[in-house]
């Protein structure tokens, strides 16, 4: 039990997604010694997944494009409670950032004459995102971890950080576990970058993976660090909803951006009733709100969806521009997409919430603890655009790996690492191994999704909030109880265990803040307040641990210059 392995680094990155090694390449060109831990093999972190595009206003493809438009279109699918300064920074930013990644090898689609290609996508003015088929996330990381490796960033697979390590108030690194053997460790460095991604894995249909469980949120938070934003969950409109092994696997965006048509089961393009101007180009929200609507009102498919239709393109279109939806729907439900329209329906998809931190720099709250991606907020608002993702990571990545290298400088020494603290982690980590009880990680998982699912989801009320709150209490209780069979070497059951404490803490703060934001805006929609309030226009929730509980208070969100307040119009006031 007291033996450990010890590292030591100026910067520790968590999670080895696009943004967690974005930052590890800033960092390190900086001049920072940098590590980069990683809860997956490389390779696997979620953003393999992103499908649809980079939203960058390369204006390639429309020359009427630039980051004002980008801007505008970002602060209005957010509703307006974005941090502009973020969305200034993006939209001026991810240009530059999409050519940086060609320079390192990413391949994308082109135009005729030999440019980036971009499509078109729901929420975007302008066709504005770069891709590579549907597989430009895969893309992202080969080109991203081919610039980490060459810079000699060192990369520790299939570990599980459990515990962010404080002194003086201050970030002194992290104390965790190697997946493959159980051996813990501890990793002492000047400055630490959360990279973990989303917490999808709360809610039963889901797009994620499984390592999206909230684990960075909640380090934060458990470490003294201010989120914000948490009711903010975006539903994707577009997950496959048969066969019911693969409900809520992502039926990209793309489809609809390369002329995929929305029909309900007597084949009308029901968009046209909530938002004729953009109809399946709108918002996500709005998407996702449509679809849910047409199912509650018995408009849906067979299997509880909506259909999406792609079959009047030419098949050969198809197969080019959507090879991984092709693949998908011909090997999980025997669906060839050219033919036949896809049954799909909303799925849990992002958060927009996250670590609170600082525009330029990502630093959180906590001294030498920055954030970026999606475990970071302010950038997206209540809702983000297809493709903001990709071009967040990379803008904010890099900010926050230059801004990790810049504090280490002014960092003298590493700070101390309590040896007192590190036994009790170590204890803790093990205790469900000894302790009696006949509750499973599995059945416990498997219930908090059902709640979240059922009370905190597209549609809120006050009602169904608090349903979920005592539902929550009596699953942090049962927690207590659950016992771990078997070795501590790749112990599924184990690492479930351990992810539910993320996952059960960060499911009370979204349901708190849910319950909080008492109106309808973008992502959070509450059919006991179905209006945007102009009040809470102005001010953002903030959740931080106080004497271990959750405390939620507001922040006025700060004041925007005229000349960008004009740029949006009167709906922006």
């Amino acid at each position: 039990m007291n033996i450990y392995d010890t590292y030591e680094y100026d910067v520790l990155v968590i999670g080895s997604g696009g943004a967690g090694m974005r930052a590890a390449v800033a960092a390190q060109e900086s001049g920072a010694k940098t590590v980069v831990l990683s809860k997956c093999l490389l390779g696997k972190a979620h953003t393999v997944m992103a499908e649809g595009g980079i939203a960058a206003a390369l204006a390639n493809v429309d020359a009427k494009d630039g980051w004002q438009p980008h801007f505008k279109d970002t602060m209005f699918g957010g509703k307006y409670v974005n941090d502009w300064r973020m969305a200034v920074i993006h939209a001026k930013e991810s240009p530059e950032a999409v050519r940086e990644l060609e320079r390192w090898g990413a391949i994308f689609d082109r135009t005729k004459d030999g440019r980036i290609l971009q499509r078109a996508f729901g929420g975007h003015t302008h066709p504005r995102l770069c891709h590579v088929g549907d597989r430009t996330g895969l893309e992202m990381i080969r080109a991203l971890q081919d610039r980490t490796v060459a810079l000699g960033v060192e990369v520790f697979t299939e570990c599980i950080v459990t515990q962010l390590l404080m002194d003086q108030g201050a970030i002194a690194g992290a104390f965790g576990f190697f997946k493959s053997t159980g051996k813990m460790f501890v990793f002492r460095a000047k400055a630490v970058i959360i990279s973990t991604g989303g917490i999808g894995k709360i809610w039963r249909v889901t797009s994620n993976s499984w390592d999206c469980t909230g684990d960075g949120q909640a380090l934060a938070y458990n470490a003294g660090a201010e989120l914000k934003d948490m009711e903010f969950v975006q539903f994707h409109p577009t997950g496959m909803v048969w066969p019911p092994g693969v409900k809520g696997l992502l039926v990209t965006e793309a489809v609809r951006g390369e002329g995929g048509l929305l029909k309900n089961k007597f084949g009308e393009r029901f968009m046209s009733k909530y938002d004729p101007k953009r109809m399946e180009l709108s918002t996500r929200d709005m998407v996702a709100r449509s679809i849910n609507q047409e199912i509650v009102e018995g408009r849906g498919s067979e299997h509880g969806g909506v259909y999406l239709d792609i079959s009047h393109k030419p098949a050969a279109y198809v197969k080019s521009k959507l090879p991984s939806m092709y693949q998908q729907f011909m090997e999980f439900a025997d669906i060839d997409i050219t033919k036949q329209p896809m049954e799909v329906g909303p799925t849990c998809h992002y958060t927009m919430g996250g670590v609170k931190v600082d525009p330029e720099t990502q630093e959180s709250t906590v001294k030498g603890l920055f954030a970026a991606g999606e475990a970071a907020a302010g950038l997206h608002g209540g809702n983000r655009l297809g493709g903001n993702s990709l071009s967040d990571l990379l803008v904010f990545g890099k900010r926050a790996g230059i801004s990790a290298a810049a504090y280490v400088k002014k960092t003298n020494n590493l700070l101390s690492v309590d040896p007192v603290k590190i036994a009790q982690y170590q204890k803790d980590l093990v205790v469900a191994f000894d302790r009696p009880g006949k509750e499973t990680p599995a059945a416990v998982h498997r219930d908090l999704q059902e709640v979240m699912e059922a009370n905190v989801g597209i549609i809120r009320h006050a009602d169904r909030l608090n349903k979920a709150l005592e539902a929550l209490k009596d699953l942090n209780e049962r927690y207590k109880h659950i016992h771990v069979d078997g070795g501590i070497g790749y112990n599924f059951g184990w690492h479930l265990y351990l992810s539910l404490a993320s996952m059960l803490s960060v499911a009370e703060i979204v349901t708190r803040a849910a319950l909080e934001r008492k109106e309808s805006r973008s992502a959070q929609t509450r059919e006991d307040f179905p209006k945007m309030d102009s009040e809470w226009r102005k001010k953002s929730l903030i959740v931080k641990k106080v004497n271990g509980a959750v405390q939620i208070t507001t922040e006025l969100l700060p004041a925007m210059p005229e000349e960008l307040r004009q740029l949006l119009g009167d709906e922006a006031k």
